[in-house]
């Protein structure tokens, strides 16, 4: 049983993305702040806040949506990832980092989802 969408794994691993996101978007290029920094920041900070948004609502089709929204800033978020590595703002050993954590975050994002719609999350707040 969770009190709390911050015991949710897939919340953890987000969370933890967006201050991987924060750590290396602060080396972006200047004239990337109000671009590409802000887009990354803002799509990486939407999953963990979805997640936690979704948490607490009642019905499945609320909390499934809020999931999917979540979902869609996840995908967002590895388009920046791949980006950012071809426009040479972080290096291989940082993409593999950040790829894995996105990896992470959907696998238990997608869990958490097929526990929704089987009911199990539900009993579990």
């Amino acid at each position: 049983m969770t009190y709390s969408f911050k015991e949710i794994k897939a919340w953890q691993y987000a969370h933890t993305f967006v201050l991987q996101v924060y750590y290396i978007t602060k080396r972006f290029p200047e004239y990337e702040k109000f671009g590409l920094c802000s887009q990354f920041q803002r799509a990486a900070v939407s999953i963990p806040a979805n997640i936690a948004e979704g948490y607490k609502k009642l019905s499945k089709a609320d909390k499934l949506r809020y999931m999917n929204i979540a979902q869609g800033s996840l995908e967002e978020s590895r388009y920046y990832i791949i980006l950012s590595k071809d426009l040479g703002y972080i290096d291989n050993s940082m993409y593999v980092e950040l790829e894995s954590l996105v990896e992470k975050t959907s696998w238990f994002l997608n869990a958490y989802c097929k526990g929704i719609v089987n009911d199990n999350a539900l009993q579990q707040q």
